[in-house]
């Protein structure tokens, strides 16, 4: 498995992290084997949030990894926070400093350790006062319970807000990326014509990411829409399955490691979260990690998506 340089180069992260939303699904014995699995395979970043799973998600991995000092040294852990419910399951934000201290706290507890690689805030919070932001920063590294900090679905001029008062720095941001999502690097594609895919809709933020050396993380990359879907093997997108599939079988890969491979191609050294479930894909998917497309490939999986090229 290639490593990634996060937080210039102090991090060195896995090229694929399992995200852990959806481990709660799954029976004692197999959290175990996938997480097993998963760092046989060399993956050593593991992806939380405290909202996952009502925050069961990391009692499940803590117990799957059967945590200890020793196991804990062998892996990077990354929890967000932020997202709440209301009593009647609608969402609201939360960027407060009392509610980014306590969430840590309670992720810390859950899984079971004493500190946190990376902390996330998770989507913005249209009413966050970036100041008390930096005095939970400030004490959450202070006090050792977080080394590394950043943001998820953040744009460039919402991260210059965080950084004029966040000494620490921000060193990742997560944002959904597929063949099928890709507006980050479709209006960079399209400058300055005239159709759909030359709107900036999100601040060049993949530009940004990389002048500032901040690390992106791409969620849902095997999804199209938001959550309405997986593209993979779906009668909706014919052509792209048909280029996926002819170049899997050339390399000797499943169509989901091609997937993978797409954003793992991209220059900026781009990490993808996996959410599988299953520990016989997972395997699958890793094998991306030992390829690369050609140029010529990723433009012709990029146009195949339905993507326009000038």
């Amino acid at each position: 498995m290639k490593m990634i340089p996060i937080a210039g180069g102090k991090l060195p992260s896995s090229e694929i992290s399992l995200g852990c939303m959806r481990i709660t699904a799954l029976s004692d014995k197999e959290a175990e084997n996938l997480v097993q699995t998963a760092f046989e395979q060399g993956i050593n970043f593991f992806d939380h949030a405290d909202i996952y799973g009502a925050g069961k998600s990391e009692e499940v991995f803590a117990k799957a990894v059967h945590m200890s000092p020793s196991v804990r040294e062998k892996m990077i852990l990354q929890s967000k926070c932020g997202i709440c419910q209301d009593n009647g399951g609608n969402a609201y934000f939360d960027f407060s400093k009392e509610h980014i201290l306590k969430s840590v706290e309670g992720s810390l507890k859950r899984l079971n350790t004493d500190y946190l690689d990376v902390l996330l805030l998770h989507r913005p919070d249209a009413l966050v006062e970036p100041e008390e932001v930096a005095e939970a920063f400030d004490i959450l590294h202070t006090s050792g319970k977080v080394r590394y900090f950043g943001v998820s679905n953040e744009k460039p001029m919402q991260m210059e807000l965080l950084s004029k008062y966040v000494k620490q720095g921000l060193v990742i941001n997560q944002l959904q990326l597929s063949i099928t999502n890709a507006t980050m690097i479709s209006n960079g594609i399209n400058v300055n014509m005239e159709n759909a895919s030359a709107v900036d809709r999100d601040g060049s933020v993949l530009d940004y990411c990389r002048l500032k050396e901040i690390t992106v993380q791409a969620w849902s990359p095997y999804q199209y829409g938001m959550f309405e879907g997986v593209f993979l093997n779906n009668d909706k997108f014919p052509v792209l399955n048909q280029k996926i599939d002819e170049i899997a079988a050339k390399k000797g890969v499943t169509n989901s490691a091609i997937a993978t491979a797409w954003i793992l191609r991209h220059p900026a050294k781009i990490q993808t979260i996996v959410g599988t479930t299953n520990a016989s894909r997972l395997k699958d998917i890793c094998k991306a990690t030992e390829m690369e497309l050609t140029r010529q490939e990723w433009y012709e999986i990029y146009r195949a998506a339905g993507n326009i090229l000038p």
